[in-house]
């Protein structure tokens, strides 16, 4: 096979590419069109970032091996798929202040398509009785920077693979490794990621994982729907309630706009897989997004349709739990338990749809998971679900 690796971080070693550039002159074989970068930004919260560019021709990503190897942004063409949010990223994680009392202060480095939330916790801030901050919000995963880093294309097949290693580790505690692999094909509409993490510990290990993917203008507009094979639908908490009736669709961007929060339970095949679709109120703008429900069980859908101003913005996130404090999701038994050595797996697959027949194919297979099972829909709070 015409495969060609390249290192360009490994601390061990010390090996260290500030800036590269890879393509098909580079590789031996037949695939053409596609590219593979990689800088570092210089000045203000940016400052340090390693941002790898992955171009397949058609469909190109940023990944973020700084900030825990986030996709940053992606593009179709010269369509961007995301968000605009108010913090100019991608930011450094020395300006982020994970554990500020409030334990907020993930949100200043807030920007991604697409952010881990974990390890060892991934929901809201979770205090002790005393009120000191024991677990901050989404965790800490994505502010770890990589460690190693690593490109692989193949020329015959043109298949570019971004892994990144990150760990999670601090003395008398967690110590997990996160293996992040991102993979793309010339071609291809999208993006497939495959995730490790493994306890490095001689004692067994609890861990959480969450994806915040985050869309926003154009395919976040009035009108857009989210839609998925659904057994029950939960709301977060009284606000959330006010707009169970509506829960699945968007409406324009409006200042001062209280964000809500719905719990899912999923449907999928025998097999676990399963599928959810967001799409643009015309039917001709989407994005699929595949997953398995063996490893990720739980189902948040975050509407934040404020303005624009202030982060216009819908976040669809499949995890092993919901991201409520951890030491609440603990208690339900959402949790991974690894024994020493132990390793736990996620998969997910992004796939952009360009035009009205590949939306309808998409709803036709989220359909078919459906299989005439009727969602049930809770007006309130649930037991269970979410933190009295």
């Amino acid at each position: 096979m015409a495969t060609r690796q390249w290192t360009l971080i490994d601390v061990a070693s010390q090996t260290y590419l500030d800036e590269v550039t890879i393509g098909p002159d580079d590789v031996a074989g037949a695939a053409r069109g596609y590219s593979v970068t990689k800088r570092t930004r210089r000045g203000g919260l940016s400052d340090s970032v390693e941002v790898v560019h992955v171009s397949n021709g058609a469909f190109s990503f940023d990944v973020l091996p700084t900030r825990g190897m986030s996709l940053w942004k992606a593009w179709l063409g010269d369509l961007e798929i995301g968000w605009r949010s108010p913090v100019r990223g991608p930011v450094h994680p020395k300006f982020v202040p994970l554990m500020e009392p409030g334990g907020l202060g993930w949100l200043d480095g807030f920007d991604e398509l697409l952010v881990r939330c974990g390890l060892e916790s991934n929901g809201a801030p979770d205090f002790d009785d005393s009120g000191r901050l024991r677990y901050p919000l989404h965790g800490r995963i994505g502010n770890r920077s990589a460690y190693q880093v690593e490109v692989s294309i193949d020329g015959d097949t043109g298949e570019i693979t971004v892994t990144g290693v990150v760990e999670e580790i601090r003395f008398h505690f967690l110590k997990a490794r996160l293996t992040s692999t991102v993979t793309t094909r010339v071609g291809e509409p999208g993006l497939r990621v495959h995730d490790t993490v493994e306890n490095l510990s001689g004692s067994p290990a609890e861990i959480q994982m969450l994806y915040h993917i985050n869309f926003g203008q154009p395919l976040l507009e009035a009108g857009s729907r989210f839609v998925a094979p659904v057994k029950m639908v939960v709301p977060r908490n009284a606000r959330a309630a006010e707009g169970i009736a509506t829960w699945d669709s968007y409406t324009a961007a409006a200042a001062g706009y209280e964000e809500q929060v719905y719990f899912l339970e999923l449907l999928g095949a025998k097999d676990g897989t399963t599928q959810a679709l967001l799409k643009n109120a015309q039917g001709t703008l989407g994005v699929s997004m595949h997953l398995n429900l063996r490893q990720l069980p739980c189902y948040t859908v975050w509407k934040n349709t404020t303005s624009l101003a202030d982060g216009y913005a819908t976040g669809l996130e499949p995890g092993v739990n919901f991201p409520n404090p951890r030491s609440y999701e603990g208690r339900q038994g959402r949790v991974v338990k690894l024994a020493p050595g132990g390793k736990a797996f996620f998969d997910l697959r992004l796939e952009v749809h360009q035009n009205v027949a590949e939306i309808e194919q998409a709803e036709a297979a989220i359909t078919t998971l459906q299989a005439g099972v009727k969602p049930e829909i809770y007006d309130e709070p649930q037991a269970g679900w979410c933190v009295p």
